[in-house]
């Protein structure tokens, strides 16, 4: 039989688990401590001896090591390459702001949908990662700065939606008050449209905010950059979305980057407010919702360029003055390169 993922466990079953090889069900606190601060089996010093050996016959940490490690001079930005068990790396983001600290993680390693402006698809899906392997991101990265994050983006490499089990699970782990205890309320999933997954979450009864990729506001644009469009056009990704609105209360976000000559004309602003007002209005009202543009990150592989600051301020300028609430995003960690997927490419060439 194969070892026991024990950073994957809740409380509850690390103890079953213990029972189960025969020692106390009151070490599975013990153990959970450790677990949650990142140690390795051979650290966890209050535990005797012979429970070590048998953890270490028994269970294995799926813990991510620091394989390269980046931090901005300018606003101490972390970025993290961080190796698995199985050799494979996936990155994250550590960063700061005035609410706390954030962290964006990766769900799989490399990613199955081909967004044509994205350096983490290049190369397609090589597999999931466990939830435990997603909880370690941030274990690893909280133990490496000695601080508590208390905000989770799950905007790294790969679509969270589909790997939905372990997603679901890693967002039950990192909620457990006995653990980290990150509220859903500060967590925010993003996603390029999976519209029956989206259903199913809204269903999971964990109020976290939806950001979805959006990028363009009508379905030959959109399909143009993101595959997924041909499956689950706009006609089905809205409703769903609206679903989950009237199902969770939770706002929307929308995810739109800004691609020089391809989507930020005020023509293509003015299609994504009548897109939002078809589908977030009630009685002539637009509903809660936010508009998160993103100057895309430049990619050695991809041929697209960045909008100038006019074009996005414009963009902006007009959302705002039609009552859709949009906001730039901050560009963060700019002179380590922290953009997804970037640093992987770097360490597979």
């Amino acid at each position: 039989m194969g070892k026991t993922d024990i950073l994957g466990l809740l409380p509850d079953e690390l103890s079953d688990f213990l029972v189960s090889i025969g020692e106390p069900k009151y070490r599975g606190a013990q153990l959970y401590g450790w677990l949650m601060k990142g140690r390795e089996i051979g650290e966890m010093t209050n535990l005797p001896a012979s429970l070590r050996e048998k953890l270490a016959e028994h269970a294995e940490m799926r813990l991510p090591k620091v394989e390269r490690k980046l931090v901005s001079k300018l606003d101490g930005t972390v970025k993290y390459l961080f190796r698995l068990i199985d050799g494979e790396c996936v990155e994250s983001v550590v960063m700061r702001y005035e609410h706390g600290i954030s962290i964006c993680i990766s769900s799989e390693v490399g990613c199955p949908m081909g967004c044509v402006f994205c350096a983490s698809t290049i190369g397609g899906k090589v597999r999931n990662l466990t939830a435990s392997e997603m909880l370690g991101q941030i274990v690893a990265a909280s133990r490496d700065i000695g601080e508590r994050i208390s905000n989770v983006v799950m905007m790294g490499i790969g679509e969270p939606l589909d790997n939905y089990d372990n997603t679901v699970r890693f967002l039950r782990l990192v909620n457990e008050e006995k653990g980290l205890g990150i509220g859903y309320r500060h967590i925010s999933l993003s996603t390029c449209g999976v519209v029956p997954m989206i259903d199913r979450l809204r269903e999971e009864n964990i109020p976290i905010t939806l950001s979805v990729s959006l990028h363009a506001a009508e379905d030959e644009a959109r399909s143009a950059i993101m595959p997924i469009n041909r499956r689950y056009p706009l006609g089905e990704l809205m409703p769903a979305c609206r679903r989950y609105f009237d199902g969770s209360g939770r706002r929307i976000s929308f995810e739109y980057t800004l691609i020089r000559g391809k989507n930020d004309s005020e023509k293509n602003a003015d299609t994504l407010v009548q897109l939002l007002r078809k589908y977030f209005s009630d009685k002539g009202k637009l509903l809660p919702l936010h508009v998160n543009l993103i100057p895309v990150n430049e990619v050695k592989e991809r041929d697209f360029s960045r909008s100038d600051k006019a074009a996005v301020d414009n963009f902006a300028r007009f959302l705002n003055s039609k009552g859709v609430n949009a906001t730039v995003r901050r560009r963060l960690g700019s002179d380590i390169n922290a953009s997804c997927g970037q640093l992987r490419r770097e360490s597979q060439r």
